[in-house]
Parts: structure tokens; sequence; C-alpha cells
């Protein structure tokens, strides 16, 4: 059976073939159990100029008419069968009665389909078969074939169709080894599912590779072997084991290999490819299994590439049965076929290795990292094609930039795979500006049209008799301040867009009068100088195009990436580290020395001058509640990360269970909530630059100290999920108050209190009855004196001049408040355990309820308030008593206020 259908199915022609290819797809996806001869009819229907097609038409059949028919017939066949059992009788027997007919009859060496035809309307069998389907098949004639059919199907594609190849084709049915969808696996399917590396490399369509020269050197000596010549490469995503591999492509086309590899191609596997349509049992490996004898008979020698190899591990297989890898394994062992594979260390581990027989046939060769230096060597290597294709200027710069800065703000990615999208990008918006519109004249043209829209309602409105005539006079002035706005901006883009275009046109004739001179450089410089200056006098701090692409471009795309602004990265990450002390200051009140050591060691690290591999720094901010711990997070978040966003608050008195630890890195797997994430991990991974507030850190389990352990020590932690977390970027702050009473007795007057360093020493007894030494030594302790007075005077202060803020904001009133205000606060407020929470407290209570009191009095009664000031009355009575509240126009008024209890 299998010699004879392996025979007939290699009669037919191509066209044929693929239509009985398409049937059997087609039949599995109606879900029929065997492929019938209306199966077969429909598909060659669909066939564009066929021989069924000629019949038809001269035969007076209305096409549409049949198709209808063989639809009808197809859906009174069986349906709803998980898998296919095999071709029908009546499809091996009109393949076996056209051969019949096409070899005796007709004396040609291929099936047709008009042969098919006439030999299933011959076969009395067949015949009723076809009548069934559709009545329409009576009008084809059938007996005289050379002078009836033959000159129908005249010109038609099949008079070209070569006998297909049974060589791949496999005897067993469909629904277990069948090739009838995967078509031939010899021949011209490796073409198919392979890569040709070396003739791209020749033909210069990759990329040059640079700094990989080692690992190339490897592959060639492991290929060389005599047994175990498969290199395995294994590293992290991003590294550039792929770019190895064309490395080794262009040594080969350049004949930089030894004389036993000069003549072998190197060909790419594409396992994607092998996988797409291969849908029924055993397919996929009669795929692969042709492609490796293909590559073994090859009269020119050749080695397989496999990226991402792993993938081949289970591919194919179903119950009972092995997988692709297993057909490696003789091919290899053999050493009929060299092989070089790619994947992940993390994918090796998991499908791989746990393979000792496909594992000992190949060499495992470690692709790392690269340095930063050699990754500039290889993103620079890259220059002249990213500038070639994007039509832009590129500073060596901008390739600097692109590895520090993506190495520095961007550690989930490798180097150097990061730079290139990094740079890639930068070249995109380069080319971008320099043709389209801006970002800025979009965004002001939108907000035209939306003005012009609502002014549009207004007016709608305003004729059906509703008064809006305010609205529309505020919206039509509104209108002309943005046609100004746009007039403004599109002029600005104009000049620059004309100002960089003649910087491109000099820089142009720059290089070709250099070139025609051979020196190397031409006399243009200082015009060049000139309208570079022009331009970015033109830009100032807003520019719309961008003439080349430098270090601010690059530093513009990590800020859109990781959410960091960009001044932070550049050239105002300096003057905003050196004035930190006096950032901080203006937030976090007579905590002077506190704030003095943070920033010390914060400036260290921004200087380069600390420990790459831990975190810019750990600080126990240790005191009494409310004295600035928290705000000094906050104000630290806000000057050297771009904002509040960037911080991230983990209250540790959730995590006062020894279980409670999975909750920061993630659960382990088997546990409830695997694959979730933790609380800690999952925030620094997607927000890697940024500060980090453990708050309360004192009640928390001790075994939550020691996982912060290699945290501090290592800057990276791994999660549950076995990623490796990167706090190499964050600030870290630990709040306590572990020995606030005795901060409190040391500092009780202020004359006597004690310096930083002496306080510190004094304190750190306290601490070690709460912390393990091990924990503590691997900080810095930062103690947070209570509030004297006079702080308390300038937090009062501090928030009075929010309120000021927001109420002009939101409402437009100017309010206004006295000396006597502060103090009087000052003095009715007792800061014990909750610290300047309380003097918030009262703002809260007793200010804040009645200026809104105030505002929504004038509201009811029509009237706008221009002014509120808020003075003291007399300091010796009760609140209720004490403040006034006078509001303009509104004549002088008290407002009584609840005493304070």
């Amino acid at each position: 059976m299998s010699i004879s259908r392996r025979a007939l199915f290699g009669k037919l022609g191509i066209t044929l073939f693929r239509s009985i290819e398409s049937a059997t797809a087609f039949c599995k996806l109606r879900g029929n159990p065997f492929v019938e001869l209306a199966h077969w009819l429909h598909q060659m229907l669909q066939l564009p100029d066929s021989d069924l097609h000629r019949i038809v038409r001269h035969a007076g059949i209305d096409r549409d008419a049949l198709e209808r028919d063989i639809t009808r017939a197809l859906n009174t066949l069986p349906a709803g069968a998980s898998s296919m059992c095999d071709f029908s009788y009546h499809v091996e027997l009109v393949i076996e009665q056209a051969w019949v007919l096409t070899s005796l009859e007709m004396r040609e060496r291929r099936i047709r389909g008009a042969w098919l035809i006439a030999a299933a309307l011959n076969t009395q069998e067949l015949r009723r078969v076809l009548l069934f389907i559709s009545p329409a098949f009576s009008r084809i004639p059938h007996n005289d074939l050379a002078n009836t059919l033959l000159p129908w199907v005249e010109g038609s594609p099949e008079d070209s169709d070569a006998p297909h190849d049974n060589s791949g084709f496999s005897s067993a049915v469909p629904g277990e080894e069948s090739q009838a969808v995967a078509g031939p696996v010899c021949g011209g399917s490796f073409e198919q599912y392979c890569q040709d590396l070396t003739a791209r490399a020749r033909a210069g369509e990759i990329d040059p590779v640079v700094g990989r020269e080692l690992e190339i050197r490897t592959i060639i000596d492991v290929l060389l072997r005599r047994r175990q010549n498969n290199p395995l490469l294994t590293g992290e995503a991003g590294v550039g084991k792929t770019a190895v591999v064309e490395g080794l492509a262009l040594a080969i086309s350049e004949g930089q290999v030894p004389p036993q590899l000069a003549d072998i191609r190197l060909m790419a596997l594409d396992v994607g490819a092998l996988l797409a349509g291969a849908s029924m049992k055993g397919e996929f490996e009669a795929r692969l299994k042709g492609v490796l004898e293909s590559a073994a008979k090859s009269p020119v020698p050749i080695v397989l590439f496999v990226d991402e190899i792993h993938t081949l591990v289970g591919a194919g297989g179903q119950a009972g049965t092995g997988d692709a890898a297993n057909l490696l394994k003789p091919a290899l062992a053999r050493g009929t076929v060299r092989t070089i594979g790619a994947t992940t260390w993390a994918e090796y581990k998991r499908h791989i290795e746990k393979d000792p027989a496909l594992t000992r046939r190949f060499q495992v060769l470690q692709v790392p990292e690269p340095e930063e230096t050699k990754a500039i060597e290889m993103v620079r290597a890259l220059a002249g094609t990213f500038a070639s294709h994007h039509r832009v200027i590129l500073r060596d710069e901008a390739i600097r930039a692109a590895v520090e800065l993506s190495h520095r703000y961007i550690p989930s990615r490798q180097l150097p795979d990061k730079a290139i999208s990094l740079l890639d990008t930068a070249c995109a918006r380069v080319s971008l500006s320099q043709h389209t519109a801006p970002r800025e004249l979009q965004d002001v043209r939108q907000r035209l049209a939306a003005a012009r829209v609502e002014l549009d309602m207004l007016e709608r409105e305003s004729r059906i008799g509703l008064d809006v005539t305010s609205a529309i006079t505020a919206t039509r002035a509104r209108i002309d301040d943005l046609a100004i706005e746009e007039h403004a901006v599109e002029t600005n883009w104009n000049v620059q867009a004309a100002a960089s275009k003649a910087l491109g046109a000099a820089r142009g004739t720059a290089i070709s009068e250099a070139r025609q001179d051979g020196s190397g450089h031409s006399g243009g410089h200082a015009r060049l100088h000139e309208l570079e200056k022009t331009l970015r006098e033109l830009q100032g701090e807003t520019p719309l195009v961008f003439p080349e692409v430098d270090e601010a471009i690059v530093a513009a795309i990590v800020s859109d990436w990781t959410g960091i602004p960009t001044g932070r990265m550049v050239k105002d990450e300096i003057a905003a580290v050196r004035s930190l002390p006096a950032t901080l200051a203006e937030r976090v009140i007579g905590q002077t020395d506190a704030l003095a050591q943070i920033c010390e060691r914060v400036q260290t690290a921004r200087a380069g001058l600390a420990d790459p591999k831990k975190p810019l720094g750990v600080f126990l901010l240790a005191g009494p509640s409310g004295v600035g711990k928290t705000e000094t997070a906050l104000a630290l978040a806000e000057a050297l990360y771009g904002g509040e966003q960037s911080l991230i608050t983990i209250n540790m008195s959730e995590y006062q269970e020894a279980h409670t630890v999975s909750g920061l890195k993630g659960a382990p797997p088997g546990y409830v909530g695997y694959g979730e994430g933790g609380v800690l991990t999952e925030a620094v991974r997607r927000r890697p630059y940024s500060v980090v507030l453990l708050d309360e850190i004192e009640k928390a389990h001790r075994d939550v100290y020691e996982l912060f352990f290699q945290i501090f020590d290592k800057g990276y932690m791994e999660d549950g999920d076995g990623r490796f977390i990167d706090f190499r970027n964050t600030t870290i702050l630990l709040t306590s108050n572990a020995g606030s009473e005795f901060v409190t007795a040391l500092c009780a007057d202020e004359a006597l209190s004690p310096d930083m360093d002496t306080l510190r020493a004094a304190l750190a007894p306290e601490l070690l009855k709460t912390f393990p030494a091990a924990f503590l030594g691997r900080m810095a302790v930062v103690p947070y004196r209570p509030l004297a007075s006079a702080t308390l005077a300038g937090i009062v202060r501090l928030h009075l001049d929010r309120v000021v803020r927001r109420i002009a904001d939101t409402q437009e009133i100017a309010l206004t408040y006295s000396e006597r205000v502060v103090d009087y606060v000052v003095g009715r407020c007792l800061v014990g355990e909750t610290g300047a929470r309380v003097l918030t407290g009262f703002i809260e209570q007793h200010i804040l309820p009645r200026l809104s009191g105030l505002w929504l009095d004038a509201l009811a009664a029509k009237h706008t308030l221009m002014s509120i000031a808020v003075d003291v009355h007399d300091s010796t009575l009760a609140p209720a008593q004490a403040l006034a509240f006078v509001a303009q126009p509104e004549v002088p008024s008290y407002v009584p206020i609840e005493p304070l209890h």
C-alpha cells in the first residue's frame, strides 16, 4: 500500500499536487475524517486558470452553481473529527485510473486535471460520485479526449507542469505522517527553510561585526574538530549571539578562515518556517529530516545555524513520540551535519541541559555582555550604516552617550543591543524632525482645532437662545492666542529648518572639498562654526529641528523610555547635584546636618567615586516621628529623580511575619502568587532609577532584614521568577523611630545639643537593640534631631505658602498672612510624638475650612473674592476668637474658628 501510494501521488503534476495539499488542510479545517473527492474538486476550483476552470467554461457550466453544489455535498459529510484518518478510497481510485489513462492512452508522464476528470467520468463508481456532487459534470464529454478535452485545455498552465517529485512524499496516512500539506522536503525545500548567510555576506547585506574576534575564533576551533564539532552559543538576549555567527559568515566570505572552512555554506535554519502549516502529526519532523538529508548530501559542505535552538526541543512531538531534537542527535553524532546553535542560558538550562544525549553533542560557548569600551567600538562600526539609512549626521558623542546612558539607565537589557536600539531611535527622530512638523506645532494645532470646535458648539447654543456670550468671548480670545502661538511656532520651525538645511549643505560642501583636496579637512571650518552658532541661537531652549544626532537627542530618547527628565542626565545633572543641599533644605526644615551627610554620599556616587556595584546610597534615617524623614525622601526624589512619582514607598509594618518575605520579592515556584512578582522587585524593575523608601523598618521581621543584605552589598536581588533586579541606580532610605526617646533626651537643650558624629556614636547602642550589627554595618546611619521652635516656625511658613499658591492657582484669590499667625500656630501646637504633623493638622482643621467657607459664601452671593488676609486679633484668646479673616472687597468680619482640643 505504501509503495503504491508513494508512486501514485508522485505522478501528479505540480498543480494537482498543490490542490491535494490544500484539500488536506481544508478537510482538517472542516473536521471531516477523510479527504474526499469533494474536497479536492473544491480546491481545484480555487486555482486560477486550471484545467478544471477551462473545462467548466467550455462545457457551459455555471461556476457559481457548481461551487454551491460542491459545498452542499461537503455539508453532507460527517464532521467533528479530532484528526484525519486517511485519504478516501475514491481519491486513491481516481488517481490510479487517471494514471492509467495518462500513461497508456495519452502517452504523458504526469497527471493533469483534465485527465483526472476524464478518468472519474469513465469509471462507473467514480462517475456516480461526481454526479452526486453536481449533476453539471454530466455536460463534460469524456470519450474522445484528443478531439474534445485536449483543445479545451490547450494553453493551460498545467501544460508545463512537471511530475511531482515523490521523494518527499510519505506513504503514511495524513493523520500520522502525511506530507500532503507540507510538500517536498528535499531539493528546493532546503532553500525554502534556510537562508544562506555566506551569500548574504558576499552581497554586503550583513552589517560589520567588531569586538567578537575571540568568539569567532573559538567557533572556528570547534568546527575544525573531528568529533563534537557543534558549537552552542549561550548568553543573555541582546549580547550579540547572532552577530557572532554573522561575523563568521563575513570571515568565510572574506577568506579569513582555514582552508577546511573556506568553501562551506553557512545556512541559517528558519524554525518558524518549518513549523508554519505543519499542523498534522509528523509533518514537522518530515520537513526537518529532509533538510538534514539535503545538508548531508550537498556537494558543498553545509554548516547549519539554528537560532533559538531550544525551540526544537519538544517541537513537533506528540504524546508517545519524540521531538525534533531527536532527529538532530544521529546527524550530530555521525558528524554528517555540523550545527551552530544559539540560545539564552536560562533556556539552555530549562530545555537542553536536561537531555544529556543532546548536551554532549554540543560544545557550549559563552557570549558575555561586552564592556562599555568594547560596546562603543561595536556600535561605532554600525554608525555609517545608520547614518546612510536615516540620511543624518551621526556624531561620535551620540555613540558614546548611547552606550553609557543605556548601560546606566536601562539595566533590564543587554549591551550592545540596547545601545543599538537607542541609537537607531535617535537617528529616526532626527530624520523625522527634518521632514515633518515638530510635536510642539502639532500640539498647538490640535488645541486650536479643539477650541474652534468648542466655539462652533457655543455659537449653535447662542442661536437657540442660550446665554453663552461670556463663554463665546473667552473662547474667541483663546483661539486668537492659539493662532498667534501657532504662527510663532511655525515661523520658528521654518527659520530653524532653513538654518539646518544651510548647515547640512555647508557640511556636504566641506566633505567634498576635503575629499578632493586629499588632506582630510577643508578650509570652510569658520563658516561651519558660524552656521552652527546661528542654529543654536535660533533653537534656544526649544529646538524644533535637529541637524545631527548628538548626545542631547540620545538623552531625550532615554528620558522617553525611562521617565527620567533629560536635564538630569546631561548638562543639568551637575548643577542639580551641586545645589542638592540647598534644594533639600527648602523642603526639609531644621535638619541641616542630616541633609549634609546624605548629600555628601550622593555627590560622591554621582562623581563616580563610590562602588558602582552598590546602590547610590543606603541611609537609615533615625529619629522621632514627624521631624522630616519621609519628607527627605520626597525631596530627594523631586531633586534628583524628576518628581515624587519616582519614589517607591514600602510600609514595612506589613512584613512583621517571616512568611511575608515573599511579598517583597515574589512567591517561589509552586506557591500561590508565583509569576506575579514582588511589591519591591516589580516596582524597581519598572522604575530602576528611583528612591526606595522602607518606612518604619524596625517593625519588619528579622528575616526581612537578611533579604536586603545582597541588595546593599551587590546592588541586585533575584526575584521569585529567577530574574535579577538591578538596584544600582536607586537611593535607598530606611526610616526608623528606634532610639527616638534617646535622641530627644540628648537634644533637649538646643545649646548643649551634640554634633552629628557624637549623636551617631551615642545612638549606635540603642539601634543595636533593634537591628543586627550586620544590618547596620551595611548602611549610613543619619540621626534626625527633634524640631526647635525656630524650625517649627519655618515649617508653618512652608505649609502656609503652599496654601497661598494652591488658592491662587485654583480660585485666583490672593491670600496673605502675618507673622503673628505663624507665631500663634507654633504657640498653640505642642510638638510631641507626632512632630511637625500637628502643625499640618492645625492648618487643615482651623484655617482651610474657614477659607473654603468664605469662598462658598461669596459664590452663593454671586460675589468675587479678590483677596483674603489672615491675622491674629488677640493671641491670648482661643483660636475661635484669636484668628481673623478679612475678605476683600467684602467688609472685614471675624470668622469664628472651632477651638483646638
